[in-house]
C-alpha cells in the first residue's frame, strides 16, 4: 500500500478527495487501523464509513458527512504528551450521550488492530461488553471503542 485516501460522498456519485495519507510518512498498521474505524472526527465534523475499496497500490475509504462533532465534557486531548495509542471505552445512551467507561492505552497500532477488530472486548475493570461502533477522533488523537453490556 502506498497511499490512503479518503474521499466525502456528495451524492450522485461525487465524490470529494478529502484527507490522504502517504505510507511513506505514516507506519502502515495505522493505515490498516483507520481502516477498521466506522467513524471518523476530523475538524469538528463527523463523518460515517460507507465503505472502503482498492486500486493497485491506494486503498481509499467513502464517507459521509454528519454532521458537526459535539464535545461531550468528559472528553480529553491526547494529542501533546502522551505515551501510547490511546483508547478509550465508551457508551453511548438513549440521549446519545457518550459515557466514557475507562480509557487504556496501547503500545502501537498494530495493538490497536486488535481491540478494532472485535465484536466483544474486555473493558479494562469492568468487563466484557459489544462493541457497537469504532472512531478514530483525530481532533483529540485517540480511538473510541462503543460498547454496550
Amino acid at each position: 500500500m502506498k497511499k490512503l485516501v479518503y474521499y466525502i460522498d456528495r451524492g450522485n456519485e461525487n465524490y470529494e478527495r478529502f484527507y490522504e495519507y502517504a505510507a511513506s510518512n505514516v507506519d502502515s498498521d495505522e493505515l490498516y487501523a483507520r481502516q477498521l474505524c466506522t467513524y471518523l472526527i476530523k475538524d469538528e465534523t463527523e463523518y460515517q464509513l460507507l465503505y472502503n475499496e482498492m486500486a493497485a497500490d491506494e486503498e481509499f475509504l467513502i464517507l459521509q458527512e454528519l454532521r458537526p462533532n459535539k464535545r461531550n465534557i468528559d472528553e480529553k486531548s491526547y494529542l501533546y504528551g502522551f505515551n501510547g495509542i490511546p483508547i478509550e471505552f465508551r457508551t453511548i445512551d438513549s440521549l446519545n450521550q457518550h459515557t466514557l467507561l475507562t480509557a487504556t492505552s496501547v503500545r502501537d497500532h498494530w495493538s490497536a488492530i486488535r481491540y478494532l477488530l472485535k465484536d466483544y472486548v474486555q473493558v479494562p475493570d469492568h468487563g466484557l461488553y459489544e462493541v457497537t461502533s469504532t472512531e478514530l477522533d483525530e481532533d483529540r488523537g485517540c480511538y473510541v471503542i462503543y460498547v454496550n453490556e
